[in-house]
């Protein structure tokens, strides 16, 4: 019945897949789509089967393993980008909200913060190598680029200054998850979120920071969405 239901869902969602013509030239909008996206799927992939079996290697149950899993900003943040490549894929209803110009622009910002964050913060942490330190290089450094670039094609001029809290809000769900979940298990996700060592006061003043730095990230964003949209219009 499950393998059943499965197809069924797969054959509706290739239904709505648009029909590519193989001899017409690849656009670069759609090869950084699809790199974007194979990467994007491909590492999370692999950094799920890493961490299971790392977590089932120290005792730790699926239910456990899975909740520790799915607190990683990383994580959920490149989830969020294939999400917004298959959007442009596919015109399924569910993926409707990944095709909104505010949702892409407030994950390009994101995606940046994720790699500014582990270039000059967590990669001095620890030391990986071999199938962890690819799955790494894929989330951390080569999905953000190449959803970068993808945006930059995207058509814009439909953000607004006024939208910038909204932007910000996604990531203070997060962080309120991940504190709760913290306060909960006693486990954080991230160093700068460890309430247990560090306390809720440095904690505090680390979300203030990497707050500030997102609101950053997501005034560029919409300065180069306004620039972007001003420059087309000159070039007709």
């Amino acid at each position: 019945m499950a393998a059943t239901t499965a197809g069924r869902c797969l054959q509706v969602f290739s239904a709505r897949l648009p029909e590519v013509d193989p001899r017409a030239p690849v656009k670069p909008r759609t090869l950084l789509l699809w790199l974007g996206l194979g990467f994007g799927a491909g590492g999370l992939i692999l950094q799920f089967v890493l961490s299971y079996q790392g977590a089932m290697a120290n005792g730790r149950d699926i239910p456990g393993f899975l909740g520790h899993f799915f607190t990683f900003y990383t994580i959920l943040t490149n989830i969020v980008l294939v999400l917004i490549y298959l959007s442009e894929l596919s015109a399924a209803a569910w993926l409707a909200l990944f095709r909104q110009p505010l949702v892409r622009g407030l994950m390009a910002a994101n995606i940046a913060l994720v790699g500014l964050y582990v270039f000059f913060v967590l990669r001095h942490l620890t030391t990986l190598e071999g199938p962890l330190l690819l799955a790494d290089t894929l989330l951390h450094y080569l999905c953000p680029v190449l959803y970068l670039l993808w945006w930059l094609l995207q058509p814009h001029g439909a953000l607004r200054w006024k939208q910038l809290p909204l932007m910000l809000a996604p990531t203070f769900v997060y962080f309120l998850y991940a504190m709760a979940r913290g306060l909960w298990v006693q486990e954080y996700p991230y160093p700068i979120l460890n309430a247990i060592q560090l306390g809720y006061g440095q904690v505090g003043i680390n979300a203030l920071t990497m707050t500030a730095g997102l609101t950053v990230l997501c005034a560029v964003v919409i300065l180069l969405d306004q620039f972007l949209f001003r420059q087309s219009r000159t070039a007709r």
